[in-house]
């Protein structure tokens, strides 16, 4: 039996409830749902892939960085793995380009020959150290004045939202309900036991409660009593160019890194751009996605040390991310206050690549804390695939329009996006209900333009396949109204759903 995708009333009781529906709650919701339980995943945000899982660089980390022992260190490589052996049959576009950590004097040469010793103990393959001559051939862009680098071939880029949105899908194929504009409200706790979870949406009776809320976790456990951690807001902002200097790199570069932040990258990404960033902000406000003057000043001198020509004119946005800081390690595991309550929270960087990997770990977790397992005989472990029509042949791309003419319709000029691959991302299983949210599946208003042409073809393709009026349809966030009705106007009125 399929699950359910979407706003709604949540029902009455679950087996599990996962709080956030970012790349590791919904990693976490399709490990379990390779088991016969009843799985609730309650996202606040109308869509998966909204907070720190849409303003992520994509890059899938080697795992040579980490302290030896840590959780990061462990399930950075176990997650890299389980990257390659997954993305194809869930739909997650990944390109295995390797990294480099680029050394400019023999001081940060030895910075690299020590991480590549940290990354051998944490079970890194293929580690190499490479010479200057090296890394110029591999990388001619470069700065002249590389000294050598740490070669890490495991190192890749990924979707960061059809990641999201590729566990989310078959999780949902696997019977897993995820319940969106969906705000938790409290926890209820008797004699030190998860009972249930009270939401904008109804109380959901349960014994067993995956927090991954992300930058909201240390709310979350709060909402049990369990004050156990703290999650401090870190914001990166960066700025993305467009895909006609795609070949002015090949792998992801990074600098020599220093105790607070890997520093500032350029990479590729797997839809054929360049970005630079991130930088690294401490902040209050988990909410403040703001890009500063100041901030992505310091980018670009940043990757100039690296990169010394950036081809600034081809930049077509500016955008920040927030990563939910909670100390040097993940905090995985049980709560100590709370029984049934378990924590995947202080998931920054290398979340994404961990995502897989923590979803395994907390079947674990919960098993170890009462859960009771037993493998689902039905479970779908792929997702069907799903046609990128700007990637076919003529000869393939004609076979399609003559089968769907939707696909003789480009909506998206920038990214050559028909119709029938925004009408399949709206009625897909995790379907689009906002117009990022195509945005995000299918990369329609991901160009050039920014959606400058597309934008307004989107959102009447959303109204008519949701029956819903344009007034309706919302560009992100639950308040993100586009349009505003005659009748609103005149009465100077928002428009509310």
């Amino acid at each position: 039996m399929a699950g359910s995708f979407g706003a709604g009333p949540v029902p009455d009781s679950a087996d599990v409830v996962v709080i956030g529906g970012g790349v590791v709650g919904c990693a976490i919701a399709r490990a379990l749902s390779r088991y016969e339980l009843s799985v609730l995943v309650i996202e606040r945000s109308p869509d998966v892939a909204t907070g720190t899982s849409k303003a992520n660089s994509g890059i899938l980390h080697a795992g040579f960085d980490a302290e030896p022992g840590t959780w990061k260190a462990r399930l950075n490589v176990q997650g890299a793995r389980l990257y390659a052996e997954l993305s194809e049959g869930l739909g997650i576009p990944r390109k295995a380009t390797g990294s480099l950590v680029v050394a400019k004097d023999a001081a940060q040469m030895e910075t690299v020959a020590d991480l590549r010793h940290r990354g051998i103990d944490n079970g890194v393959p293929g580690l190499e150290i490479w010479s200057r001559e090296q890394v110029l051939a591999h990388e001619p862009n470069i700065s002249p004045e590389v000294a050598g680098a740490l070669w890490a071939p495991t190192g890749a880029i990924v979707c960061p939202f059809l990641a999201t949105v590729g566990f989310a899908e078959n999780a949902i194929r696997n019977s897993v309900r995820i319940v969106t504009e969906c705000a938790v409200t409290g926890l209820d706790v008797a004699d030190r036991q998860i009972v249930a979870v009270n939401t904008t949406r109804g109380r959901v009776a349960t014994r067993f409660v995956v927090n991954a809320a992300g930058l909201h976790s240390g709310e979350i456990a709060r909402l049990a009593g369990d004050d156990s951690f703290t999650i401090k807001p870190r914001r990166g902002e960066y700025i993305l160019f467009d895909r006609s200097v795609g070949k002015l790199v090949n792998t992801v570069l990074f600098p020599t890194p220093d105790k607070v932040s890997k520093g500032i990258l350029v990479s590729p990404t797997v839809h054929g751009n360049v970005f630079i960033g991130p930088d690294a902000t401490e902040i209050d406000d988990p909410e403040d996605k703001e890009t500063t003057a100041g901030g992505l000043a310091g980018i670009i001198a940043g990757a100039r040390r690296i990169m010394p020509t950036l081809p600034l004119g081809t930049a077509i946005t500016e955008f920040a991310g927030l990563r939910a800081a909670a100390g040097k390690d993940f905090v995985i595991g049980p709560s100590p206050v709370a029984r049934g309550l378990v924590h995947a929270a202080g998931i920054q960087s290398p979340g994404l690549t961990s995502a897989p990997a923590i979803g395994e770990v907390m079947v674990e977790v919960l098993q170890d804390v009462g859960l009771r397992l037993r493998q689902k005989a039905s479970f779908v472990p792929v997702n069907p695939a799903k046609p990128r029509f700007h990637e076919m042949d003529r000869a393939t791309q004609a076979e399609l329009i003559a089968a769907d003419p939707l696909f003789g319709r480009v909506i998206c000029r920038c990214e050559t996006i028909t119709e029938a691959e925004i009408v399949a991302a709206i009625l897909s299983p995790c379907g689009a209900r906002t117009v990022d949210g195509v945005k995000r599946r299918v990369r329609a208003g991901a160009g050039r333009c920014q959606g400058g042409f597309c934008g307004p073809r989107v959102t009447a393709i959303l109204a008519r396949e949701l029956g819903i009026p344009v007034t309706s349809v919302r560009k992100d966030s639950a308040d993100s109204w586009l349009f505003m009705s005659r009748a609103d106007l005149e009465a100077g009125e928002g428009v509310h759903a």
